[in-house]
């Protein structure tokens, strides 16, 4: 990319273009339900919603990138612990493979670190997202609340040792669920 791209906090003025981007970042992607669009609005009203961990990436004065970190927890028998979910992180399609995505995860993990917190979770591609950092849950020894793939329940300590001691399952905010 020859023009710099700005990443910044999103603005009531940008989200019905990013309800417009996500519905088309997720349009032709399989193993979704393609509502992530209604999630995030969901979202944006709930108790887990982070002004400052809702980006978007802009390129020429256009937002061609999406994501969102919102607060979770992850809970077992003896204790619960705070975390972040990332969901969506969207491009629009053709701006994709040009690590827009990439530099949205970073932005965000830097942000969520100035905030004081230690991890995120997400489910998404296996091959994607250990690039960053991501690990499978299950070698923390969290699950997510609903059966999918091991290898594509992953997690980030996003300060050394963010996840030391942490076990359990991920409970979700209920906008995750509509």
């Amino acid at each position: 990319m020859s023009t710099p791209l700005y990443i910044r906090q999103e603005t009531q003025e940008d989200r019905s273009y990013v309800f417009k981007l996500i519905e088309a970042a997720f349009k032709n992607i399989e193993h979704t339900d393609h509502k992530e669009q209604f999630l995030v609005e969901r979202l944006r009203k709930s108790q887990a919603f982070i002004p400052e961990l809702s980006l978007v990436a802009e390129l020429e004065k256009k937002i061609v990138g999406y994501i969102l970190l919102s607060k979770i927890k992850i809970r077992n028998e003896a204790a619960e612990f705070d975390s972040l979910a990332v969901a969506p992180v969207a491009v629009l399609p053709e701006y994709q493979n040009r690590g827009i995505g990439g530099l949205l995860l970073t932005k965000s993990h830097e942000r969520a670190r100035a905030l004081e917190f230690k991890s995120a979770v997400l489910l998404g591609h296996a091959d994607y997202y250990p690039r960053f950092g991501y690990k499978e849950a299950a070698s923390f020894d969290i699950k997510l609340p609903f059966d999918v793939p091991s290898e594509n329940c992953m997690a980030i300590e996003l300060v050394e040792q963010g996840l030391s001691g942490v076990t359990g399952t991920v409970q979700y905010p209920q906008e995750f669920f509509g």
